[in-house]
């Protein structure tokens, strides 16, 4: 089976135990970022929706009502609906665009979608290392069991 991009291949039968140990500690390592990424992905998936669905509430109707404006995750302030046309959004690291409705509903569904092939990706390369892991932890074993076959001879 040829490796995939960015791993290298290792015959797991020449490695001895200590190798093997410290080769499946950081699989077990990469596993772990890769569950961190995908969380960190999922809660950036979700404001990203739920910011879609709000833009998707904003009508002429809604025009004068009040609502809490966030200043910071924490922090809202009461405010009220001016412009149902263009709304401002946060467009990361402290920067932020003005854009009409149907703009900025474009660009949270672009943001949904990128987020989902991101996560598609990290959980392809999180099989490809489960798989790694496996695949030591047998090694492990079959080595573990020849090194005590011998003494159960004597």
């Amino acid at each position: 089976m040829a490796p995939a991009p960015g791993m290298q291949q290792i015959d797991l039968s020449k490695l001895n135990l200590p190798q093997l140990a410290q080769l499946k500690q950081q699989v077990d390592h990469d596993l772990q970022v890769f569950q961190e990424s995908l969380q960190a992905l999922k809660i950036a998936q979700g404001k990203f929706v739920d910011s879609g669905e709000t833009v998707e509430k904003l009508t002429p109707a809604t025009k004068g009502k009040t609502i809490l404006v966030p200043l910071t995750s924490s922090m809202y302030v009461s405010g009220t609906i001016a412009d149902t046309d263009n709304v401002i959004i946060d467009i990361g690291t402290g920067y932020y665009a003005q854009k009409d409705i149907e703009g900025a509903k474009d660009y949270f569904k672009r943001k949904v979608q990128f987020v989902t092939e991101q996560m598609e990706k990290i959980q392809v390369l999180g099989i490809e290392k489960t798989k790694v892991k496996d695949a030591i932890c047998m090694m492990m074993e079959m080595k573990i069991q020849a090194q005590s076959e011998p003494q159960k001879v004597s």
